[in-house]
């Protein structure tokens, strides 16, 4: 069942996919498409699931479960990767990379492999305030205040020079 994401509560439980490629205008229609239909079909054993998504800097998206009214299950979770998948496959694009890092240097954002992300740390190309983007986070609350960061705060940190 689609929500607007403003109106999920802020302990709604998200997860965060970074493409390895900024969306066109015209992809993010159709994963806002897409996405609503999906929610809409969303559920945990047989029961509806309250959802809701979010596109940033047309390179992440964001979906959101307020499990005040229902849990997640593994299995809605696994409906979900799916979906996800499915995205990937229609775009040409990889969400689901998990070893690709995001940082920002001044308005432009980065996506770079671990392992440069590593080297540009010890090389402090990457520093302290270099805003980093930190896709651990599992509510809403914590996507909207500690997602964007300067990396001394987040999981990067250990990299740091």
């Amino acid at each position: 069942m689609f929500t607007e994401y403003n109106n999920l509560p802020d302990n709604s439980r998200v997860w965060i996919y970074q493409a390895d490629r900024e969306f066109t205008e015209k992809e993010v229609q159709f994963i806002s498409e897409k996405a609503i239909e999906f929610i809409n079909s969303w559920t945990r054993h047989g029961d509806n699931l309250k959802g809701s998504f979010t596109i940033k800097y047309n390179q992440f998206l964001v979906l959101a479960v307020d499990e005040s009214f229902n849990n997640v299950s593994g299995c809605s979770i696994d409906s979900s990767v799916r979906f996800v998948q499915e995205l990937e496959k229609e775009l040409n694009i990889d969400l689901m990379n998990k070893m690709n890092v995001t940082f920002k240097d001044e308005n432009h954002i980065n996506l770079v492999k671990f392992a440069d992300f590593q080297r540009f740390a010890k090389e402090q190309k990457i520093t302290a305030e270099t805003i980093v983007f930190n896709n651990m986070v599992n509510t809403k609350e914590e996507f909207e205040n500690n997602w964007e960061v300067p990396a001394k705060q987040s999981w990067h940190k250990r990299f740091l020079v």
